[in-house]
C-alpha cells in the first residue's frame, strides 16, 4: 500500500510539474459600434474556455485562461496593437476574434500571420475574407455576407418587396454586404432605387435620409450598426417621415435597437446568423439564463473558443503552428458529434486517438476556405421586440 501511495503521489507531482497555463485571447469589439453585442459574445467564448479548464483534461491537465482585448470594431490601429499585446505581452496561444471585418483583416495580415497565430472569428463576415491570404491560420464560425446577401434578397422578394433604398456603413462589412445584396436582389427582379454609404457617429443624418427618401422604395435597408450610424439613420427616418419600415441585416439586430425605438419600427424585418438545431437548444441549456444565449454571435463565439481548444487536444500541442492543421479535422466529419456542454467528452475521445465532428451551438460545418456555411434566423419587429419567424 505504501508503495502504491508513493507511486500515486509521484504521478500527481509529475502531472503538476508538466501542467501549464494556456492563455486564449478574446479580441472583440468591447467598445465601438457593436459593444452591446460584444457582451454575450465574450460571455459565450469564456463559457467554452471555462468548461475545458474546469475539466483538467486539456493536454494532460493544462488550465485555460481567457485574456480580453478590445478590437473596437472600427479602429484597425487599435485592434492590431491589442492583438500584438495579446501575443507578445500576454503570450496567448490562440485568438477568438477579431470582431468586425475591417479590423479582422488588419489583424490577420499585420499580426496573426507574422506571428503564426491562429484566429477564429465569430463575427467577421466580409466576403473578401474568404480569399484573404492566411497561411492556414484564419477561420470563422460566422458565415460570409455573400450568403447573407442572398438570404436577405430572398426574404424581401418573398415578402412582396419590389424596390428598396439601401444605405450601408462605409467600411468592409457594409460595402461587402451591400454589394452581395444588390447583386442578389436585382437578379431576383428587385430594384435598388439608391445605394449610399453613411459614416458612423454623425450628429445628424437628415441629409442622408433626405436623399434616400427622394429615391423612394418600399422600405429602407439599413446595413449598419445598431449602436452607431445605423441607429442614427433610423432616427432621422422616423423624425422626418422618410421611412417608417426597415429591413435590418445582422449588425442591426440588437436589443439596443428595439430598446431605443420600440414599436415605432413595428413591421420591420431582418435576419441574423442562427439556427434551431439541437445544438442551439443545448447551448441555451448550458447558458441557463446567465446571459442571452440567442444573442447575435454568442453561439459562434462559444464555438470559436471550443474549436481552438479541441484542435490543440487533437494535435497534442498548444503551439499554433502545430494545431492549426487540426481545426478543420475537429470541425467536420468524420467523428462523434459534439454539442455544447460536451467538450469534456470530446477531450477524452481525442486523447484516446479518436475523431470528433464538432457541431456546437451553430451547426458548425466548415467550407474548404475555413468558414461556416451558415444558416440565418429571420425576424420581424412586433410590439417593439424582435420576434423569430423561422430559419433559412
Amino acid at each position: 500500500m505504501r508503495k502504491l501511495l508513493l507511486a500515486s503521489a509521484a504521478t500527481m507531482l509529475a502531472t503538476a510539474a508538466t501542467a501549464e497555463e494556456v492563455k486564449i485571447g478574446v479580441l472583440l469589439g468591447f467598445t465601438g459600434p457593436i459593444e452591446s453585442m460584444a457582451v454575450p459574445m465574450g460571455a459565450g467564448a469564456e463559457l467554452a474556455l471555462k468548461e475545458v479548464s474546469d475539466s483538467g483534461k486539456l493536454l494532460g491537465g493544462d488550465t485555460v485562461v481567457p485574456v480580453r482585448a478590445d478590437s473596437t470594431c472600427v479602429d484597425a490601429a487599435a485592434a492590431t496593437a491589442a492583438a500584438e499585446r495579446l501575443i507578445t505581452s500576454d503570450g496567448v496561444k490562440g485568438i477568438v476574434g477579431a470582431a468586425c471585418s475591417g479590423v479582422t483583416g488588419a489583424v490577420l495580415a499585420n499580426v496573426a500571420m507574422p506571428n503564426g497565430m491562429v484566429m477564429i472569428s465569430p463575427s467577421a463576415t466580409s466576403p473578401s475574407l474568404s480569399t484573404a491570404e492566411d497561411n492556414g491560420l484564419f477561420f470563422r464560425t460566422a458565415p460570409s455576407d455573400a450568403r447573407q446577401g442572398e438570404v436577405m434578397a430572398d426574404i424581401l422578394i418573398g415578402n412582396g418587396i419590389k424596390s428598396v433604398a439601401l444605405t450601408y456603413t462605409n467600411n468592409d462589412y457594409g460595402k461587402g454586404l451591400a454589394d452581395s445584396f444588390e447583386q442578389a436582389f436585382t437578379a431576383a427582379g428587385g430594384e435598388i432605387t439608391i445605394s449610399a454609404a453613411h459614416e458612423d457617429d454623425k450628429g445628424d443624418y437628415s441629409a442622408e435620409v433626405g436623399a434616400l427618401a427622394s429615391a423612394g422604395g418600399d422600405l429602407l435597408v439599413v446595413a449598419g450598426y445598431a449602436d452607431r450610424g445605423g441607429a442614427g439613420i433610423v432616427q432621422a427616418s422616423l423624425d422626418t417621415g422618410g421611412f417608417d419600415t426597415f429591413h435590418f441585416p445582422d449588425g442591426m439586430v440588437s436589443d439596443s435597437l428595439t430598446a431605443k425605438f420600440g414599436d415605432a419600427i413595428d413591421g420591420s424585418t431582418g435576419q441574423m446568423p442562427g439556427n434551431d438545431t439541437p445544438g442551439a437548444e443545448k447551448y441555451a441549456e448550458l447558458v441557463n439564463g446567465a446571459f442571452d444565449a440567442t444573442a447575435i454571435f454568442s453561439g459562434e463565439s462559444y464555438d470559436a473558443a471550443a474549436l481552438i481548444l479541441l484542435a490543440m487536444q487533437a494535435a497534442g500541442s498548444a503551439d499554433p503552428s502545430v494545431y492549426k492543421d487540426k481545426v478543420m479535422d475537429v470541425a467536420n466529419a468524420p467523428g462523434e458529434q459534439i454539442f455544447p456542454g460536451e467538450l469534456v467528452k470530446a477531450l477524452d475521445i481525442l486523447a484516446a486517438g479518436g475523431d470528433v465532428d464538432y457541431v456546437g451551438a451553430t451547426a458548425v460545418e466548415f467550407l474548404p476556405v475555413g468558414e461556416s456555411a451558415g444558416s440565418y434566423r429571420v425576424v420581424d419587429v412586433e410590439d417593439g421586440k424582435f420576434v423569430t419567424l423561422g430559419y433559412r
